[in-house]
């Protein structure tokens, strides 16, 4: 709820801006106009009027494409033509305008949304309190609208900055070539360190195991008291329980069964379980999803949740998986101290491990937390 309540500010206070970039806009877009239009009529002073012209469209669209990027997280080319500049600035005036009325909206149903707060407080004797009720609530019904309406414009926002300024094929097949080969490298490395993980856990838990049941079971072949005999095999039994648990736990990070067999809810709800952290489990979907995303999904959850318990200090993690707009939503959040590092070894392969699938991995931890990491995985 918090991350949706910053997300509506920041893309508000990118809708503010814009519109007081429009009011600079429209008298430039028709003073181009008229400039244009004189320029056919007089050849002569073409580049007298071009260029200063040229200049203010570079301007006011390299404004527009660092507002874009700041507050509503769309990236566009910088590679774009002063024609394609010129017909993004005729049509955008209009958005930024658009955007003033929603946030006007915005302020509108929030005063009447709480004005039966101001009756309440102020006013001792209210004459017509069902107008009052009323009045309530169509503000909270407008601030309601209003506030789709941010998201709304921002969504054209962003459409028209990608039409008009987005890469162009080739810089898309060139960004997507890099993207590819980066993926690639990322999943090549995360084999690797997977490996060598599998291996650190054998040679340090069960291999160690296994040479202490040996050396075990040899000296009781060797021991001629009975006695002593018979505690060496109950240790060496113990000792063979305990390097079995410990394969079984090497064998579930490798992969768990569970996740086959049960689905991907039931291997979550088992991650639940075996966390030294209460952990709450909202699991919204109604079928799991194919198995490269359910596979993805549980190690983001199992690693995340793994972090949490031995770094952040949280008393409570949320984890919730939910069907989003493209694919599958992971959330994981904990009430820990934050500062989690997300160039760290455990994080930076859980990233690569969504790339791999063309998904998205983020994670906020500010300094005294909460900790939210969040993966959306698209399905095919």
């Amino acid at each position: 709820m918090w991350g949706i309540a910053r997300r509506g500010l920041r893309l508000a206070t990118g809708l503010m801006l814009g519109a007081v970039m429009a009011v600079a806009e429209l008298p430039f877009v028709v003073l181009s106009g008229v400039s244009l239009l004189l320029v056919l009529a007089w050849p002569r002073g073409r580049r007298a009027v071009l260029r200063p012209v040229t200049a203010a469209v570079r301007t006011l669209t390299e404004a527009n494409r660092r507002r874009l990027r700041i507050y509503v997280a769309a990236d566009t080319s910088a590679s774009y033509t002063d024609r394609r500049a010129l017909e993004y600035l005729s049509l955008r005036w209009a958005l930024g305008l658009l955007g003033a009325l929603v946030l006007v909206a915005v302020l509108i149903g929030a005063v009447y949304g709480t004005l039966w707060l101001y009756a309440w407080l102020m006013v001792a004797d209210v004459r017509h309190p069902g107008t009052v009720l009323m009045s309530s609530v169509a503000g909270l019904f407008l601030l309601f609208l209003s506030l789709q309406g941010t998201f709304g414009v921002a969504g054209l926002e962003a459409k028209l900055a990608r039409r008009c300024l987005g890469p162009s094929p080739h810089e898309q097949l060139e960004l997507r070539i890099a993207q590819l080969s980066s993926s690639r490298a990322g999943v090549i490395a995360a084999v690797n360190d997977e490996r060598r993980r599998i291996e650190r856990d054998l040679h340090d838990g069960v291999q160690q195991r296994l040479v202490a049941l040996g050396m075990l079971l040899g000296r009781a072949l060797r021991s001629k008291d009975e006695m002593r005999a018979d505690q060496l095999l109950r240790q060496a039994h113990e000792e063979s329980r305990q390097a079995l648990t410990e394969l079984r736990e090497v064998a579930w990070r490798v992969y768990p069964t569970v996740l086959d067999e049960a689905g991907l809810r039931a291997a979550l709800e088992t991650v639940a379980e075996r966390s030294a952290i209460p952990v709450h489990l909202d699991y919204g979907m109604d079928r799991d999803p194919e198995t490269a995303v359910a596979t993805v999904a549980y190690f983001v959850v199992s690693e995340a949740v793994t972090n949490a318990v031995k770094h952040s200090g949280a008393g409570l993690i949320t984890v919730r998986v939910a069907q989003g707009e493209d694919g599958v939503l992971v959330h994981i959040e904990d009430d820990g101290a934050g500062g989690a590092d997300s160039s760290g070894s455990g994080l930076f392969g859980l990233a690569r491990r969504v790339a791999a699938l063309d998904g998205r991995f983020r994670v906020d931890s500010p300094a005294g937390g909460p900790t939210i990491i969040t993966a959306e995985l698209p399905c095919a």
